[in-house]
């Protein structure tokens, strides 16, 4: 199947439409309007779910030619139409002011308000900024605060912390550093591999001086109180991701999430997860999965045998965040709950 992807052209979300070979064979929805107005809000999730069955398919139906190479935006008050081209639906950028039909978005001349992202980017900021997984060894190995002044156990912005490096000694010496604090332990369910450590960053502090395997750092920032054990190491270096192109994996997948954030038993549209899949299965950053509650296991009586029924879709996820056993992944359409140990799988075909 040939895809076209959005490609981030410009600071803030802009798109430059990419075509293969051919359009996708993409199911509109029977109640499907002619034309939309993009509101302030919007995702281009939100606006391909006004057109498909299956959101994520949204750049298939662009109408445009692979050698545009500018950046091209669509912003709230764009008119979206869809149209048929050799007989094949497409969606286009009305320009109202001159009555011309783009055939894909383009620039205004003067900016006034901030291009339509492809999902939420807000929701996930912070997990692209400070989350990170790591394995047991490299936190083994990673320095660690032991001590401040005046025997403080506890600091905050403006402390003086001193860090400890029994490792290396601090062979390779930075400026800064961020502190990391290790969260949640991530486990596959069936095979009980440990998939890695979640690590969170909570602060960030500035070298002032070194002494043997120790350094004093100034706490620069924090986002809740720094501790005695408190991991330091520098950031890993990563550019944040503004655009993300959907699209389903290139290889069958089937997980199940591992991690809830922010709810307790169950998260629904533009929460968080993690799933006990990653880089070494195939994916990539922007794939989309599907969820499903496992089958409930009953008895049938009539006939004396157990059986499970089958699975039940529950929603849609976009991976953002990929480690090599694991992955972040938020929630874009939840018809149900969707709770810890649940199912993902490839999108149906």
């Amino acid at each position: 199947m040939g895809r076209k992807f959005l490609r981030n052209m410009i600071a803030g979300v802009s798109l430059a439409i990419l075509f293969g070979a051919a359009v996708a064979n993409v199911s509109l929805k029977d109640s499907h309007p002619d034309e939309y107005y993009v509101k302030p809000g919007d995702t281009l999730w939100d606006i391909s779910k006004v057109f498909l069955n299956k959101p994520w398919l949204w750049p298939e139906l662009w109408h445009g030619n692979e050698s545009i190479e500018n950046p091209h935006l669509i912003y709230p008050g764009d008119k979206i139409i869809l149209r048929y081209v050799d007989d094949k639906p497409r969606l286009m950028v009305d320009d109202s002011d001159s009555g011309v039909i783009k055939l894909s978005p383009s620039i205004r001349e003067s900016d006034l308000s901030s291009p339509v992202p492809v999902i939420p980017l807000e929701t996930i900021e912070s997990f692209l900024r400070d989350a990170w997984v790591l394995d047991k060894d490299e936190i083994d190995r990673a320095p660690y605060i032991l001590g401040g002044e005046n025997q403080r156990v506890i600091f905050g912005q403006g402390d003086l912390a001193h860090v400890r490096d029994p490792e290396t000694h601090w062979k390779n010496l930075f400026k800064n550093y961020a502190v990391f604090r290790v969260g949640e332990r991530y486990v596959d369910e069936k095979t009980n591999e440990i998939l890695g450590y979640e690590a969170l960053r909570i602060g960030q502090g500035k070298v002032e001086k070194k002494s043997g395997d120790l350094i004093s750092i100034r706490i620069e920032k924090s986002e809740e109180e720094l501790k005695a054990g408190d991991k330091v190491m520098v950031s890993p270096p990563r550019a944040l991701k503004s655009v993300y192109y959907p699209s389903a994996p290139d290889v069958e997948i089937e997980g199940a999430i591992v991690r809830l954030f922010g709810r307790l038993t169950s998260v629904a549209r533009h929460d968080v997860v993690v799933i006990n899949r990653g880089a070494r299965e195939g994916l990539k950053e922007g794939h989309v999965l599907e969820t499903y509650h496992r089958g409930e296991v009953v008895r049938d009586d009539q006939r004396g045998e157990i059986v499970r029924l089958p699975d039940t879709k529950s929603g849609v996820m976009v991976l953002f965040r990929v480690f090599d056993k694991v992955s972040y992944g938020l929630i874009m359409e939840s018809y149900l709950p969707i709770y810890k140990s649940d199912i993902v799988r490839s999108p149906e075909q």
